[in-house]
């Protein structure tokens, strides 16, 4: 285990350094992690950037953990996570150098301050063909633990259950371990892919096949799976019938610097709110928490 955790931290340094080595726009606020919300913030970027055209953000993916370590590392002015925060996260401190109030240079410790842009439901989906339109969660963590593996006993076709989960460090991974999976590991068999969207390729070409993926961009080319009779929409997200809920962060390294806070302030902003609502998000409200 220690050697994988060391493959995925070598793989997020990497994204992190040829982002802050080659960032496409210099002078921009740089916001890295998730590749949840990585196609949510290049929408707030745009807007962002059409409202005020002399200033630039440039959002790149790599993964929730790969954007805390950005902005632990100063490489990132915002690491963006689909997940909560570990504990030990949440007690992490960094010292920085500052400049004091006399000009002098004093050390500072710094924690993770995180602002909730909005909330996402997790949903579980197989491809429009499949019967199959309702799972308990007790089935779905079956299935991911390959305990169940022919659709027939869910009440499909008689024909195997192909999982798909995702990597190591991804936030959607570890938002489903934890609202799903709980204890049980998900099956070394399972088909393991790095995002969203080559989830959903590969469920939208698979009649047998099962992922999970962020509710806001599943579209209309998958099924969204029923969970116990609840229904996976932003409205029963909204009303609390539907459970599987994940927030996604805004992550930053103490207090957000001038720049940085303008396009959290956005993105927080009505504007901001109504473009993350009309993609299928709930929103959050500004809510910040220190850590």
């Amino acid at each position: 285990m220690r050697w994988f955790l060391a493959i995925v931290l070598a793989a997020a340094a990497l994204v992190v350094l040829s982002f802050a080595l080659g960032g496409k726009k210099a002078g921009a606020v740089k916001v890295l992690g998730s590749t949840s919300v990585l196609p949510f913030a290049e929408m707030e970027a745009e807007e962002y950037e059409k409202s005020y055209p002399d200033r630039r953000v440039a959002v790149e993916g790599g993964g929730s953990t790969a954007g805390l370590q950005a902005v632990a590392d100063g490489f990132a002015d915002i690491g963006t996570c689909s997940r909560e925060l570990s504990d030990q996260e949440k007690q992490q401190t960094f010292k920085v150098k500052t400049t004091g109030e006399h000009g002098e240079i004093i050390e500072v410790e710094l924690r993770y301050q995180t602002t909730i842009i909005a909330r996402d439901g997790l949903a579980v989906v197989v491809h429009p063909s499949n019967p199959v339109s309702d799972l308990t969660l007790d089935q779905i963590r079956l299935i991911f633990a390959g305990d169940l593996t022919n659709w027939r006993e869910v009440g499909g076709p008689d024909a195997p259950i192909r999982p798909i989960t995702r990597e190591d460090g991804s936030g959607t991974r570890e938002a489903f371990q934890k609202l799903i999976m709980r204890k049980t590991r998900i099956w070394s068999r399972a088909l393991t892919q790095e995002s969203n969207g080559s989830v959903k390729e590969l469920v939208k070409n698979d009649p047998y096949g099962i992922g999970y993926m962020s509710l806001g961009l599943v579209g209309g080319e998958l099924k969204s799976l029923k969970i116990s009779g609840a229904t996976p929409t932003a409205a029963e997200v909204a009303a609390g019938r539907y459970t599987l809920v994940r927030p996604f962060n805004f992550v930053t390294r103490g207090p957000p610097g001038p720049r940085a806070q303008a396009f959290i302030d956005f993105v927080m902003s009505p504007k901001g709110q109504d473009l993350l609502k009309t993609e299928g998000l709930v929103e959050a409200g500004e809510e910040r928490k220190d850590h």
